[in-house]
């Protein structure tokens, strides 16, 4: 029986303020990349909810989604074997968390216009970076009804 193929799913969070993008700066394998605050989909959680966690992970803030902006596939540019699913929210960003120490890799938050991300492609940790940002410029919004997580994910194995 052949080897049944599986997206790694991550989630995403695109959030603007007066113009400029929250994105995160972290250390890869080839050097330090841009991304917006994402990570793989832990088991047990929704989509929104895993979203939650890494914006908080990631950058030390409360993020409470309100849409989806759409759901993407995307090969690695590191190993071509992978693909990632990503569901990317937009929403309010909340208080941030002084003491809190950011993730594993995240070597600092900061915020960029459309102007400065696009100028910056080639230090995307993923080409879905600048898609999700164009795509929530124009306007893209989808209930959060559209995305169902049955209890049973929730429930211990």
């Amino acid at each position: 029986m052949p080897t049944r193929w599986k997206p790694n799913v991550t989630v995403a969070a695109v959030i603007e303020q007066d113009g400029r993008f929250l994105l995160v700066e972290e250390q890869t394998d080839d050097g330090l990349k841009l991304n917006n605050p994402a990570g793989h989909l832990d088991p047990g959680e929704s989509p929104e909810d895993g979203c939650i966690r890494e914006t908080l992970e990631e950058t030390a803030h409360a993020f409470t989604p309100t849409a989806l902006l759409g759901v993407y596939m995307a090969r690695s540019a590191e190993q071509p074997d992978v693909t990632y699913m990503r569901f990317a929210f937009t929403g309010e960003l909340g208080a941030r968390e002084e003491r809190r120490a950011l993730d594993e890799g995240i070597v600092r938050t900061l915020w960029m216009s459309v102007d400065e991300i696009r100028a910056s492609v080639a230090r995307h940790r993923s080409p879905l970076l600048l898609r999700c940002v164009e795509d929530y410029l124009a306007g893209k919004r989808h209930p959060l009804a559209l995305i169902h997580t049955e209890d049973s994910v929730r429930q211990p194995r």
